[in-house]
């Protein structure tokens, strides 16, 4: 690699509270490496790479990019746009290739969850295959925590601390009121893992706290044993507080709330899921009898900077500080992983995963982290969870009380090649 190469790092998929952290990681590291020289933003992930839209992220003020730690979402701009196989997207790949040779690219630093890791290892070997320098190195991100390969994503501390604390909060608000709003649900992210959902037990202390009922993608759910649970509990505590994640499915492998109309896939081609906690709220005034209504999160899970976890901050930075260290000392093809140590004390470092491997992996809940009934956690979980969510992030606030965020000037760079 020839010496001050340049680099690009992009954000692909659903934000999170620390996505920014970890790319800030990236650019700082970069800045300071004195190894490494423009470094390129891509607007919008990979598709301002195929669309040559890159800014020059370097020529930010210092104190901008600092903010990144504090700032929700992905401030240099994200999509959800899947490149396919080489064979079936074969032009979309070389065109990367010939942005990157343009701008003297040389350095990919990738910051997404599988489908993300899928596009880097693709990249990385169709670069391999024409001699063309390329270090392809991916920064975990999803609040999912769905990914192979490391204990936990960038990401989920933070939407675990929101929504237990949303379940703690709102299950207060029922045990106020349990008389006329008898039954709550709380419908939690998670496509085919229900890592978030899980996460809302650390709420319940006691047995009367909420969450009474969590519902996780990894159990199959059936409508005659969730009326039965909601029975019981109601009996004991004349109300119900219940979490459920957003990808239950039935035995046979179906979501119950797939979505079958004309906008029934997102660009990645995954089912759209929403809607779970209508249904069960439907189920439940119908079948026991009671008053429920339900609480949806929706992206305020993810973004929600106000109560990020300090841990996540901090282990999110670690990432992308550590792709751009990995990759100048010659890794190429990996995913930076974060491994928790076997100490008394919770302490975490990082670790490397071969692209590929990420990509074609998935992590759900494993079974002794879920009761035997099938409705909670235990308390393996509950210490897998509680140190991602320690610490508050020292976010900015302005002279009207509320929060103040971050966004690029963006000095856009010209562009070399045909629009695409």
């Amino acid at each position: 690699m020839k010496d001050k190469a340049n680099a690009i790092v992009a954000q692909s998929g659903g934000p999170t509270a620390v996505i920014n952290s970890s790319a800030c990681g990236v650019i700082q590291a970069a800045l300071k490496s004195g190894k490494i020289g423009t470094i390129y933003g891509a607007t919008n992930g990979i598709l301002g790479v195929l669309h040559e839209e890159l800014f020059d992220i370097g020529a930010e003020i210092p104190e901008t990019i600092e903010a990144l730690k504090r700032t929700p979402a992905a401030a240099i701009g994200s999509c959800r746009y899947k490149l396919k196989s080489l064979e079936k997207s074969k032009a979309d790949y070389e065109r990367i290739l010939d942005v990157f040779k343009a701008h003297e690219i040389h350095y990919f630093f990738y910051i997404g969850g599988n489908d993300s890791m899928d596009t880097a290892d693709k990249l990385n070997k169709l670069a391999a295959g024409t001699g063309y320098e390329l270090v392809c190195i991916g920064v975990p991100k999803t609040v999912d925590n769905d990914l192979a390969y490391t204990d936990h994503c960038p990401g989920y501390g933070s939407v675990a601390k929101y929504v237990a604390t949303c379940a703690m909060e709102a299950g207060k608000d029922t045990e106020a009121l349990y008389t006329t709003d008898t039954c709550t649900i709380l419908e939690a992210m998670g496509r085919n893992a229900g890592w978030i959902a899980a996460a809302t037990g650390l709420a319940a202390r006691c047995s009367e706290d909420a969450p009474h009922l969590i519902y996780l993608p990894e159990i199959p759910f059936t409508l005659e044993k969730f009326v039965s649970d909601v029975k019981d509990v109601y009996k004991r505590l004349g109300r119900v507080f219940i979490v459920a994640g957003e990808g239950l499915k039935n035995k046979d492998g179906t979501y119950i709330t797939a979505d079958t109309g004309a906008f029934s896939k997102d660009s990645f081609g995954h089912i759209q899921l929403g809607g779970v906690a209508g249904i069960l709220k439907t189920v439940i005034e119908k079948e026991v009898g009671i008053k429920a209504r339900f609480n949806l999160l929706g992206t305020n899970q993810r973004s929600a900077m106000h109560f990020a976890s300090l841990t996540d901050i901090n282990e999110a930075y670690m990432c992308g500080e550590m792709a751009v260290k990995n990759a100048l000392a010659g890794e190429n093809g990996k995913m930076v992983t974060l491994v928790r140590e076997k100490a008394k004390e919770y302490h975490c470092t990082t670790g490397l995963a071969e692209l590929s491997d990420v990509a074609n992996g998935e992590k759900k809940v494993p079974r002794e982290y879920i009761n035997q009934a099938g409705n909670g956690i235990t308390e393996v979980m509950r210490n897998y969870v509680r140190p991602l969510v320690k610490g508050e992030a020292p976010i900015t606030i302005g002279n009207d009380g509320l929060p103040v965020f971050m966004r690029f000037e963006r000095k856009s760079v010209e562009k070399k090649l045909p629009q695409y």
